[in-house]
């Protein structure tokens, strides 16, 4: 093992979009700052921003119903609705600063505007669904959203979905128009290219194998050249801990008191990928329906029309899955050995409260593609089995913590654990993540160099003009940057795409 040690300012592990994103900020809030990445793989954006291990959903609650909760008085909740989308306005905002400073280009390569829908069916939920609508239809944020429970109207909006629909019960759909899908594989790509024009010591296939703080207060890690076999210490100030589900190993190494009692629970996707064009070519929209009882969030059912590569695909999914690994080019050991004697007790009591999310994992593992295919024509009535064919997905790791509702409790979201003097950061968790990188990383930012805000902030409004500043409150702005970024990702010229 090399002795010496390398020092630098910054260091984040894996190269995905979280730490593509942050890198990017601090290299615009702090330009001298040295910052290095370290990616185990050979590549940016390999595993979970990889276009084929996501949804590629631009997460605005636009269409997904698990963040509108119906109250026990029928009343509905959109706060959750609320936060996401000025999360995910605060992502346009940033990426609509890179295209206009030249930072990177052709965001058509990475955003395309998409109509999100919601679909359900059966008298309760269209009950529901249209109670959504009024909730939502009043914000600003959810302005242009549309409602039809006419199935003459729905045969214009999704012919697919409509089409040899035989079923008698009510069905009611919601569409709104400003949706995305975006790319999340190639805009990480992109953001990297440009750190490295920035001279951020960007180094793949390279294994953090520990973390340990020092007598002086900084983070040495020890890294594994994979291309020589070679290790060396690297010392930073700051490390953000980035590397999907391999963030809780990790952040177990760094012993940090906030990490302790924290465990993780993978769960796998598959989705269904139709290699027909004639089909592919009669569905121009992401529709979510409502989860089965018992299934968890992540496994929402959407039919969604996908833009890789400037080729228009179209996917159905996601079936839920279990792998005892991290990530897909992870380890089968990954989830045994991410207990500890610290997190034991909360891990057995997960696995006491999630019965019945084990049993419905162990129904959707053993799913033949016949029966697959039986939950797809729930959505498409005449879908083919030779036209579709599986494609597996990338692992997510549930954070499993106490929290004040009980011990054990399995969380669905993105979280930071960062320790007191906001030295070293980590994130963990699953959706909406990517969507709400940009938010996320700013938080990051504000809690660990607090020191720097002050100077900071005004070039963080000029990247981000809502920041501080609650868009629903403030319909003027939000229109505003409505108009600005979707000129600038040329959004507002997508509409009419055609594959």
């Amino acid at each position: 093992m090399d002795n010496r040690q390398i020092k630098t300012d910054v260091i984040l592990i894996g190269a995905g979009i979280m730490s593509a994103t942050l890198g990017t900020l601090l290299k615009e809030l702090a330009p001298d700052w040295e910052i290095r990445v370290f990616e185990k793989l050979a590549n940016a954006g390999e595993e979970s921003s990889n276009e084929w291990n996501n949804a590629g959903t631009g997460h605005a609650a636009l269409c997904e119903l698990n963040y509108t909760v119906e109250q026990p008085d029928g009343s509905i909740d959109i706060s959750k609705a609320i936060k996401i989308n000025e999360q995910f306005q605060v992502s346009m905002q940033f990426w609509s600063y890179l295209v206009n400073s030249n930072l990177i280009h052709n965001p058509q390569d990475f955003i395309m505007q998409l109509p999100h829908m919601s679909l359900v069916q059966g008298e309760n939920n269209v009950t529901f669904l249209k109670k959504r609508f009024e909730a939502l239809s009043n914000n600003p944020l959810f302005q242009g959203m549309e409602l039809s429970d006419d199935p003459g109207k729905l045969m214009e909006w999704i012919p697919l979905i409509m089409n040899g629909r035989t079923s008698k019960e009510p069905i009611a759909a919601t569409k709104i128009d400003s949706g995305t899908d975006v790319n999340f594989g190639a805009l990480t790509r992109m953001l990297f290219d440009h750190l490295k024009s920035k001279n951020v010591d960007i180094n793949y296939k390279h294994q953090v194998n520990d973390i340990k703080r020092t007598s002086n207060g900084s983070w040495e890690l020890k890294v594994r050249n994979e291309y020589t076999g070679t290790v060396q210490r690297h010392t930073a100030k700051f490390v953000f801990i980035g590397g999907g589900g391999g963030s809780l190993h990790l952040l177990q190494k760094s012993r940090i008191p906030e990490g302790k009692k924290t465990g993780g629970f993978p769960v796998s996707g598959v989705f269904m990928v139709c290699n027909n064009p004639d089909v592919v070519a009669q569905h121009h929209a992401k529709v979510y329906g409502k989860a089965a009882v018992g299934a968890p969030p992540m496994s929402i059912p959407h039919l969604d029309t996908r833009f890789i590569d400037n080729k228009k695909s179209l996917l159905f999914g996601p079936f839920a899955g279990f792998s005892p690994k991290f990530l897909k080019t992870g380890s089968m050991f990954d989830l045994i050995t991410s207990v500890k004697p610290d997190n034991l007790l909360t891990m057995l009591a997960s696995g006491v409260k999630n019965v019945p999310l084990t049993k419905y994992l162990i129904q959707q593992v053993v799913l033949s593609k016949e029966k697959r295919m039986e939950e797809l024509r729930m959505f498409v009535p005449n879908a083919r089995s030779e036209d579709w064919d599986l494609v597996v997905a990338g692992q997510r790791v549930q954070v499993i913590k106490d929290t004040a509702d009980g011990k054990g409790m399995l969380q669905f979201g993105t979280e930071v654990v960062s320790n007191d003097d906001g030295s070293i950061a980590a994130l963990l968790g699953a959706s909406p993540g990517a969507s709400t990188a940009v938010h996320v990383m700013l938080e990051i930012i504000k809690k660990c160099f607090p020191q720097h805000l002050k100077e900071w902030e005004p070039k963080i409004k000029e990247m981000i003009p809502s920041y501080g500043v609650s868009l629903k409150d403030n319909p003027e702005l939000l229109h505003k940057i409505h108009t600005s970024t979707a000129q600038t990702l040329g959004l507002s010229k997508n509409k009419q795409y055609q594959s």
